[in-house]
């Protein structure tokens, strides 16, 4: 029917209510049909011809238009339209031979779940906005911190990702101890730890050489017996370039007996704390006074899913925070739960939700699976790159993070070879320093990745290397 002059427009269906799931369920094929072409179109890990190449096929897609035409194309249209081309041009972690960073493919179910969290949109910094959703929040960190703490109250908050638990942890350990608190930090720490001390105002953090990868206890020792005042001690449990895990019994044998605190960013390890076969790479885990941990590294999940991990919930008192809006005291008195202290952000997805569906989903021994191979695919990457008389492994692997370099090439010819085969769309590799040189970085996080895809990688670094 053709709507009468001066009749306003239709006005577009939302994603949730009672006509919600009808109004989505169209809408979601075409965005399935749309990843699907988007993904034919790119015929490999990410798309080729480099920045200039895959701006001006944005540019050429959407038009004169662009992304706010003076009238609108409709839903079907922009979905077919921009999904295409976001998956054309996507480096895509579900690829095998995208394999450079901490960036997984996420799992369908978390996925799925995701778009429900989505359509109804809970914002968990009030409890009239999230009613289940927070009970879920509730049971997913509590359960979760218990797998790295025995205490009868460990806790934990739900982050953005590694940067921002460490960056709480960080502001928790000031708390306790004042702004006269010093970070010590290892040179394979991520970067958000000596930042997060500037953004906080604390003196400059102390960087310690780890020539071997990981924090020698030694080094530490010194540090702590010349640092004034009070002291946080950070350690790694899988570090960002190698996948390295720090002494962690010394180095909290060490705290002890200098009265530091110890924090240990185990984003991409901490995960391991499921796996029968690799939980003792985390022994001594329990012993700090906060953990950073990620499920968007080796939890599959979508993007974000940090948490923050602690033995017990009044470590986390000092975040608490009241605005009459959100928590009023009458209704917090009254039953309502204060979420207020539960993060530093004040709007705040649901991102538990996809986690808890996840892990009901897959169970203790669903994930521990995934973990086991995916760590068993990096062994046998190792051993393949360890045989073959053209490339150098630099050591077996900890976790899923392969360092390897063509045998006779130089670091010019390696940064060069990996920026070759990211401008022709082959593949994802990431690049790393250790022992003075330049190595290429395979970080494996696909528990599909197969014995063939690995063969694959290999033939074409071979052929790249040696034309």
């Amino acid at each position: 029917m053709t709507a009468q002059p001066g009749t306003p427009p239709a006005l577009p269906p939302l994603a949730g209510g009672p006509g919600g799931p009808t109004a989505l369920r169209p809408l979601l094929d075409t965005v399935l049909d749309a990843l699907t072409t988007g993904a034919h179109d790119r015929h490999g890990p990410l798309p080729a011809g480099g920045p200039d190449a895959v701006t001006a096929r944005v540019h050429a897609v959407l038009g004169d238009a662009g992304v706010l035409p003076a009238h609108g194309t409709g839903a079907h249209e922009a979905l077919r339209t921009l999904v295409h081309t976001l998956a054309a041009g996507a480096a895509d972690p579900a690829d095998p031979l995208c394999a450079a960073h901490l960036h997984c493919p996420p799992l369908a179910v978390a996925t799925a779940a995701d778009l429900a969290a989505a359509a109804l949109n809970p914002s968990l910094d009030s409890w009239d906005q999230a009613p289940a959703a927070s009970t879920l929040e509730a049971l997913l960190t509590r359960t979760l911190a218990a797998e790295f703490y025995l205490t009868p109250h460990a806790d934990a908050l739900v982050t953005t990702g590694g940067t921002e638990a460490n960056q709480l942890a960080v502001l928790l350990a000031r708390e306790r101890h004042g702004p006269a608190l010093t970070v010590l930090h290892g040179a394979n720490a991520h970067h958000s730890l000596p930042r997060a001390a500037w953004l906080l105002g604390l003196p400059p953090a102390t960087e310690l050489p780890t020539p071997a990868g990981t924090l020698d206890p030694a080094r530490l020792a010194d540090a702590l017996a010349t640092t004034p005042g009070p002291t946080l001690v950070t350690a790694t449990a899988g570090t960002t370039d190698a996948g390295l895990i720090d002494p962690i019994h010394r180095i909290a044998d060490l705290c002890d007996r200098y009265g530091a605190d110890l924090h240990i960013d185990a984003a991409y390890g901490g995960l391991l704390a499921l796996s029968p076969r690799h939980r003792d790479k985390l022994a001594g885990l329990d012993r700090a006074h906060s953990i950073t941990v990620d499920l968007h590294k080796l939890g599959w999940q979508p993007v974000a899913a940090g948490l923050l991990a602690v033995p017990d919930t009044t470590l986390l008192t000092p975040l608490a925070h009241q605005a009459d809006y959100l928590n009023a005291t009458d209704d917090t008195e009254a039953g309502l739960p204060d979420l207020l202290g539960r993060s530093l952000r004040t709007t705040r997805r649901p991102d538990a939700f996809k986690i808890a569906t996840t892990l009901r989903a897959l169970g203790r021994d669903g994930i521990a699976a995934l973990i086991d191979r995916t760590i068993d695919t990096a062994r046998h990457l190792a051993r393949l790159l360890d045989a073959h008389p053209r490339f150098e492994l630099h050591a077996p692997p900890t976790l899923t993070t392969v360092l390897f370099r063509p045998t006779h090439a130089d670091d010019d010819h390696l940064a060069t070879l990996r920026r070759t085969l990211l401008h022709q769309g082959r593949a994802v590799l990431g690049r790393t320093h250790a022992d003075g040189r330049l190595w290429l970085k395979a970080t494996l996080l696909n528990p599909h990745t197969t014995a063939g895809d690995l063969d694959q990688l290999i033939s074409l670094l071979e052929g790249s290397t040696h034309r």
